[in-house]
């Protein structure tokens, strides 16, 4: 994309692409499961290649001093717009009486349609006011595939010779794994660890992710005004220690209102952590950069491989252990860890 100079382009083809798949989820079922599992296959390749064209156009669109702001609104109305959709599916599901439907199914299954036509309907408003790229287009070559491969190359000695950006990427691979298994296995860990009681959990849970949402727009706000105040780094530090209290007081949680506690203060930090983390790499790029999908592919790539490393440490000791509450604990080493690297980069960042 750096190369040909078309990131707009690519960003489109794989939204695109994850929109219709998510959409060809409407047959997900017994009869067609192979079909369903390629739409799931390639609806998260769509979703996750999208995310680092869209987060690469941080530092076209915004100066230094805006791009913590600018983060932390995108983080906000992404957040509102995923609560908005879920309560219309959710009503959807949850009345399909009132809808004319004749059981819950089929809503369910037009839920998936649904969200693939919101997904490429607000996109069309990006689409009209970002620039292609920060490169005049060339034409597409035989050559275009090897070129890019030379151009991550470039890209991977250029992360190297910077140290700040180099060592932040190295706090952020380590802290996200912890923040990204975290919101993986939330739901999992109030379906198996809470006693509901008269409650049911399906509704627990429903309202947990909501409220982690909500929260979630409070915390990027804030966090946006506290780096102003504080600056990137020692505010993504706190946000970590506040992390580590969030898994220790995790450990103890047993009642549904003990999991509600523990969901707003995840929003809260997640909603930080996400829009701050972003902002901060941006911050951080040479001065003037036109490769910029280039540098956010490795930070994307940091981030997904996170997420495979957590998970598998969160699965390893629990099944180590006999008790997932363990690997919850166990997490914070991720955190504690993130924090003493954020504590190595130079402080040249405000």
């Amino acid at each position: 994309a750096d190369y040909v100079g078309n990131k707009k382009s690519f960003l489109k083809f794989f939204c695109y692409l994850g929109a219709i798949s998510c959409i060809g989820l409407f047959w997900f079922n017994i009869d067609y499961l192979w079909f369903g599992f390629l739409c799931y296959f390639l609806a998260l390749i769509g979703f996750w290649a999208s995310l680092v064209f869209y987060n690469s156009y941080l530092p076209d669109i915004a100066f230094p001093e805006q791009q913590d702001k600018i983060s932390a609104k995108g983080f906000s109305l992404g957040y509102i717009g995923s609560v908005i959709l879920l309560v219309i599916c959710l009503a959807m599901i949850m009345f399909y009486d009132t809808f004319g439907f004749e059981d819950e199914g089929l809503p369910t299954r037009l839920s998936f349609i649904l969200t693939g036509v919101w997904w490429i309907g607000f996109s069309q408003y990006t689409y009209k006011y970002l620039p292609k790229g920060n490169k005049a287009e060339k034409k597409l070559t035989r050559g275009v595939l090897f070129n890019g491969f030379k151009e991550l190359k470039h890209i991977w000695i250029k992360l190297g010779d910077n140290i700040r950006l180099k060592r932040f990427l190295g706090a952020f691979f380590v802290y996200s794994m912890a923040v990204q298994t975290i919101m993986l296995v939330a739901t999992y860990f109030g379906i198996e660890e809470l006693d509901w009681g008269e409650q049911n959990s399906t509704t627990g849970l429903i309202i947990s992710i909501l409220l982690i949402q909500l929260v979630a727009v409070v915390g990027a706000t804030l966090t946006s005004r506290a780096s102003g105040k504080f600056g990137n780094i020692p505010t993504l530090i706190v946000i970590n220690i506040i992390w580590m209290a969030i898994c220790i007081y995790a450990y103890t949680v047993t009642t549904p209102n003990q999991f509600y506690v523990a969901a707003a203060c995840v929003g809260l930090v997640m909603g930080g952590v996400q829009s701050l983390s972003r902002s901060t790499y941006s911050k951080l790029l040479p001065e003037h950069a036109i490769d910029t999908a280039s540098y956010f592919s490795f930070y994307d790539v940091s981030e997904k491989i996170g997420i495979v490393i957590g998970m598998f440490s969160y699965g390893f000791i629990a099944e180590l252990t006999g008790d997932i509450r363990y690997s919850i604990i166990t997490l914070t080493v991720y955190f504690l860890i993130g924090i003493i690297l954020l504590l190595r980069i130079p402080k040249a960042l405000g």
